[in-house]
């Protein structure tokens, strides 16, 4: 019983650090860059946010509750990051973080419903041997939330890191950060198969 849970969670884990589906990280990574140590509580609610979102998702395609075009969440999981990269770019001088904590939440909720949803397909033939799929998916959840803690734990390290030893403004830091993040994304975005077909 243990054994399964372990391996549950574990499956959970790799999803996210999965170094050929790395747009989870890429995504962990522009949610977290603007905040620091101190705003660990809010970053840790976000992170759960998108947590709960890719697990609501998973449980409405395990039970065949729904079904999405692969093509088209394989190009929305991308445009999600780039959203979260750009508002990143255009707001990392500005305090609005504390101001608009409600609408953040929404879209981090939101992005995790997609996220989730390009996974879904994956998830429901792991989870189709399995008797009790909700007891599945909260461990499969949990898997997902520590990585997902470890990622966030390390950007906000290294932020730290550049912005105490190496003098780097927080500005100058969510920008950068940002901007690779972006590049990384808007070559998934053109050569997705729902661009390339059309």
């Amino acid at each position: 019983m243990l054994e399964n849970f372990w391996f549950n969670v574990e499956y959970g884990m790799n999803h996210v650090l999965d170094i050929n589906g790395y747009d989870h990280v890429l995504f962990l990574m522009v949610l977290s860059v603007p905040y620091l140590f101190k705003d660990w509580k809010r970053v840790l609610l976000l992170v759960s946010m998108f947590t709960l979102g890719h697990t609501l998702s998973l449980v409405l395609a395990a039970y065949g509750i729904v079904s999405v075009n692969g093509k088209l969440v394989e190009f929305l999981i991308p445009v999600t990051i780039l959203a979260a990269a750009i508002y990143n770019i255009f707001t990392s001088g500005k305090n609005s973080k504390s101001n608009k904590v409600g609408l953040l939440f929404f879209t981090t909720l939101f992005f995790g419903i997609i996220h989730g949803l390009g996974f879904a397909r994956e998830f429901k033939m792991f989870s189709g041997q399995s008797e009790n799929k909700l007891e599945l998916l909260i461990e499969f959840a949990l898997g997902i939330e520590f990585a997902q803690v470890i990622i966030v734990f390390i950007v906000l390290f290294v932020g730290f890191l550049c912005q105490t030893i190496f003098r780097v403004s927080k500005r100058d830091w969510v920008m950068v950060l940002s901007s690779i993040v972006a590049g990384l994304v808007i070559p998934m975005i053109l050569g997705s198969e729902l661009l390339s077909n059309t």
